[in-house]
């Protein structure tokens, strides 16, 4: 990461990078998290401060070598919670924690974000946090990257409509970009370049940056 820093950092087209820590698939922050996986956890002496020093760590790390860039941090989330309370007001209040000791280690330049924006329906649907990153937007950096791209028609039907990717996006790119209780948006969504170079998809994206530059939010 540093040698990455060293090279890289100073170029202004850099502007972000993703926070991995103990995390299980891919940078998000998950980890097997099923009531059996829960306990597994808790028999091994993994509790909720362990698993929070990790992230501190990582937070301050990225913080300290990349300087010139935007920390972000994928679906934030605490899936040991230890012995108390698991249900959805414990997991939120966990969520929060997490957020507050990232930004108290990366400041301004924090960035939040979920990587699962689709406005249909998966065969295996994760929990939607979208409401949930944009209760953020207009306090912090906030955005979503697309669940996929849109152009075959399983990826249309789970984006928002089968067999027409333009739509599919369209309908997605509606989905994150609404506003929340105090009037703000996302500042960024990410969106994958199967959709970005068909010319078939270059409305739609004129569509989305005319709102982001249609409001100084």
């Amino acid at each position: 990461m540093k040698l990455l820093s060293a090279r890289y950092g100073g170029l202004p087209a850099f502007r972000m990078i993703a926070a991995a820590g103990p995390t299980s698939v891919s940078v998000e922050m998950t980890l097997p998290n099923s009531p059996a996986a829960h306990r597994q956890w808790m028999a091994d002496g993994y509790a909720p401060a362990r698993y929070l020093s990790a992230w501190d760590d990582t937070f301050h790390f990225y913080a300290e070598t990349f300087r010139n860039q935007c920390i972000s941090l994928a679906a934030p989330g605490l899936p040991i919670l230890g012995a108390g309370p698991k249900d959805r007001a414990a997991h939120l209040r966990a969520k929060q924690e997490v957020i507050e000791r990232a930004a108290r280690a990366v400041g301004n330049r924090l960035a939040i974000q979920s990587s699962d924006l689709h406005a249909g329906h998966a065969a295996v649907e994760a929990p939607d946090n979208t409401e949930f990153i944009n209760s953020y937007s207009g306090r912090i950096i906030t955005g979503f990257e697309m669940r996929s791209g849109s152009q075959d028609a399983i990826a249309s039907k789970v984006m928002g409509a089968e067999g027409d990717p333009p739509l599919a996006l369209r309908r997605s790119i509606d989905k994150g970009m609404a506003l929340n209780s105090g009037g703000r948006h996302v500042n960024y969504l990410e969106i994958y370049a199967a959709d970005v170079e068909p010319a078939a998809m270059q409305p739609v994206l004129q569509y989305a940056a005319q709102m982001f530059t249609a409001s100084s939010h």
